[in-house]
């Protein structure tokens, strides 16, 4: 009787785990919403009504550090007009992530990932990993490895436009 109950017990904890289990982020959901503290402790609210590109990248993952300078000139092109990127680094520590930032100009908060912040987007397996991410809290696009910067360009430009006067 007891190897019954023991194996009633794995099965009812596995299919609760697949039912916890985050699926895989798509086009048109909604976007999770999060809130942490950048890497210089101001807060960072991922809120409705902007624009936000989330960029997973890692200070070893080369054509994340590439498109870094892209990244900012997107930022500070965009501001006015109710975009914001934020970094998410998913490095091993915020010392890593910091020495970085002192090579390379971010003009956006960068704020520390983990996994749990990764499941909520579906799991982070490759990097760079983007989510552009609709005024109205919908995934727009969704971009993994490398890929031209003018490409994005025109998809915020759209997102801006379809979101109205910022």
């Amino acid at each position: 009787m007891s190897r019954v109950l023991a194996l009633a017990l794995l099965l009812a904890l596995a299919a609760n785990a697949s039912a916890k289990a985050p699926g895989k982020l798509k086009v048109g959901d909604t976007a999770p919403q999060f809130v942490r503290s950048d890497l210089q402790g101001r807060p960072f609210d991922l809120r409705r009504g902007k624009v936000v590109l989330i960029d997973f990248w890692a200070s070893w993952c080369a054509p994340c550090i590439l498109a870094i300078p892209h990244l900012s000139q997107l930022q500070e092109k965009y501001r006015a007009r109710g975009f914001q990127v934020v970094g998410v680094s998913m490095d091993d520590s915020a010392d890593t992530t910091r020495e970085t930032m002192q090579k390379i100009r971010f003009s956006y908060p960068v704020i520390l990932g983990d996994a749990k912040l990764g499941n909520l987007y579906g799991g982070v397996l490759g990097l760079p990993l983007q989510f552009l991410v609709g005024a109205d809290g919908k995934v727009l696009a969704i971009r993994s490895g490398e890929f031209p910067p003018n490409a994005l360009d025109k998809e915020i430009a759209a997102a801006l436009k379809k979101a109205g006067p910022g």
